[in-house]
């Protein structure tokens, strides 16, 4: 399981790009015949097991006999085999965990990949896996539509873990695992009206139950905001969190494409409105209309859970709302270049890409927004994490077996464990491929020539402060420390033959202070650095990257800053106005410039889409466009 946030530091679309297989899963074509399939479900098949739980007031399933359940993590043994295992501290006396063994987080997602395998491969086996999943979450939920989260080796449920997870008992309030249940209780009742109808009753009734506790706890507040460091966001998230929802949204768009009730389609609406407000900047302005995830915070982007184009893509097919497509249009075809030709999908800009590491939960949420809009060519860059294009330089996913490993940290160490989640988006991932045979694979080391941090503290004058900690309740300092600037300081830069955006990254707080940006004698811009109202935020100010009006002249390796009033500067980002990135003979460039650029690349054609995200242009790679806050792909 990917730790919950509050633990973690560090235009119009043509119909044509919006084929059925994008947008609804349940409705995927067969994969083409005699193809080689990636998805492997061996390794996930070996981390499931099952288990009949003992008799729980209020705890009941379909049917009767054993559940099938799945193992939380996979450790990687000094011979090379897996052990599966618990969360938590186990106690061999009493043979629990002190979270549990299985969790329902882990059961729905696996139950989403053994829906979408049978509607891919038609397997009965798959079909019967995916049922034994669904019972099981199905019994974890509560009579209140709430979900326990854990569940000990021999099914008794843990509805308080150790480490306490919130909401603690697991059951009492809104959660990731109800939205991740919603997930497969939507896609499974898809599945099963066709070959079940029963059970596809049963999921639809307890889809509803859920859907009860949505609209008491969660729903209640539609239509009203909270006030976060100046901005008003919407308080109808689930968890305060915009990735929260789109996993719900996701299934909610199976059940109401379904034939799921006018009360599921209301609540789709407005989760699906919700999570559109999130989206925020503009092609040169943070977040560079990426769709921030976490409600409570204007400066944090993370990788982990954000599947909210896709979930956006859904909704608009579902509702026939095409203008949800543009919030997540801007998210792919605006921030994913800038993300993978700044070093890839790493896992936290907050807002400085601190959190290098890469995780397949993330890698997959990316893959699936850019399929689910139409952007094939660009979707061979995500895919290409699992082949080699990751800090590592090696492959992450096997398909011999159908593991995927547990993540590359930043500086290139591979966690060579195999547990439910990671395993759980490869096989997303790789199911998403198996359907869409036409995205290049690529593989082999990226070179990027991207975004570059400077860190504030390395500039001549200023002070240095280190804060206790570095991460601040709703973001974090980069490197740990940040430069108070009450006069002069100038930093030195590395040198580039384009120009470049700054984007100083300050925080934003109630005193008043301003600082004007200078470099080769020439005025970049002046930055006001007050910020608004904290209201729920955690933390007073708010870290934000604050674009320079003008671009830092090609050559030029000084920038200097002078403040009036005291600024706290964390760090510096500098974009090249073309950002690039090459994987073997394949190269993805990426504009924030405000005019079109021709660029020569090697390769045999060029394939270019506008801001919009639309394929506007294929032709002669020496001479290929890229349009302003778009992106060009060269293939060789």
């Amino acid at each position: 399981m990917t730790p919950t946030r509050r633990t973690v530091l560090g235009g119009a679309l043509s119909a044509a790009l919006l084929p059925a297989s994008s947008l609804a899963h349940a409705a995927a074509p067969a994969a083409p015949a005699g193809t080689k399939h990636l998805s492997n479900l061996g390794h996930l098949d070996y981390l499931r097991t099952s288990v009949t739980p003992p008799a729980t007031a209020g705890h009941t399933t379909y049917g009767a006999g054993p559940v099938g359940v799945l193992w939380t993590y996979a450790d990687h043994q000094a011979d090379g085999s897996y052990k599966r295992i618990g969360g938590g501290t186990y106690d061999p006396s009493t043979n629990t965990y002190g979270q549990g063994a299985y969790n329902a987080d882990d059961i729905a997602r696996a139950a989403v990949v053994y829906l979408r395998h049978w509607t891919l491969f038609r397997r009965s086996a798959a079909l019967d896996a995916a049922r034994g999943l669904l019972r099981a979450l199905t019994f974890l939920q509560s009579p209140n539509g709430n979900v326990v989260l854990w569940m000990q080796p021999d099914g008794t449920l843990n509805p308080s873990a150790d480490p306490v997870e919130l909401p603690d008992p697991s059951d009492s309030g809104p959660s990731y695992w109800l939205a991740r249940t919603v997930w497969a209780l939507g896609e499974g009742y898809a599945v099963f009206r066709r070959t079940d109808r029963a059970f596809a009753a049963f999921l639809g009734e307890r889809l509803e139950l859920a859907l009860t506790a949505f609209e008491r706890q969660v729903l209640v507040r539609y239509g009203e905001y909270n006030i976060v460091d100046g901005r008003r966001l919407p308080a109808w998230l689930i968890v305060n969190g915009a990735d929260a929802t789109s996993e719900a949204v996701l299934g909610l768009s199976a059940y109401v494409s379904a034939g799921g009730s006018a009360r599921a389609r209301r609540a789709l609406s407005h989760f699906a409105d919700g999570i559109a407000r999130m989206s925020a900047g503009s092609m040169r302005e943070w977040p560079f209309r990426a769709i921030l995830p976490w409600g409570e915070s204007i400066s944090d982007w993370h990788a982990w859970g954000a599947q909210m184009p896709s979930a956006l893509a859904a909704a608009a097919a579902a509702l026939d709302a095409r203008d949800l497509l543009g919030p997540a249009i801007g998210d792919t075809a605006g921030f994913t270049p800038l993300l993978l030709t700044a070093g890839g999908p790493d896992n936290g800009w907050l807002p400085t890409p601190i959190d290098r590491s890469q995780i397949a939960y993330g890698v997959d949420a990316r893959l699936q927004a850019v399929l689910a809009l139409g952007q094939q060519h660009l979707a061979a860059f995500v895919a290409a994490w699992y082949f080699g294009a990751n800090h590592a330089g090696a492959p992450m996913y096997d398909a011999t077996t159908g593991r995927t490993y547990d993540g590359v940290s930043g500086d290139g160490v591979i966690n060579r464990n195999s547990g439910a989640e990671s395993t759980i988006h490869g096989q997303l991932s790789m199911l998403a491929l198996d359907a869409n045979p036409g995205v290049a694979r690529l593989s082999g080391a990226p070179a990027y020539d991207g975004l570059q941090i400077v860190e504030g503290e390395s500039a001549a004058g200023g002070q240095v402060v280190t804060p206790p900690s570095a991460w601040t309740g709703e973001s974090q300092w980069s490197n740990g420390s940040y430069l108070a600037l009450g006069a002069t300081a100038t930093w030195t830069l590395p040198a580039a033959t384009q120009p470049r955006l700054v984007l100083p990254v300050v925080n934003l707080t109630e005193a008043a202070a301003r600082t004007r940006w200078t470099a080769d004698g020439r005025t970049l811009g002046t930055l006001d650095h007050r910020g608004g109202a904290q209201g729920i935020s955690a933390a007073p100010g708010a870290l934000q990257p604050l674009t320079l009006t003008t671009p830092l002249p090609a050559g030029a390796t000084s920038l200097t800053a002078k403040a009036t009033g005291t600024a706290q500067i964390d760090a510096l980002l500098l974009i090249p106005l073309i950002s690039r990135v090459q994987i073997g003979d394949a190269t993805l460039l990426a504009s924030v410039d405000t005019h079109p650029r021709t660029v020569s690349v090697p390769g045999s054609k060029a394939y270019t889409y506008d801001a919009s995200g639309r394929l506007v242009a294929q032709g002669n790679p020496a001479r290929a466009v890229v349009r302003p806050g778009g992106f060009t792909v060269v293939l060789g």
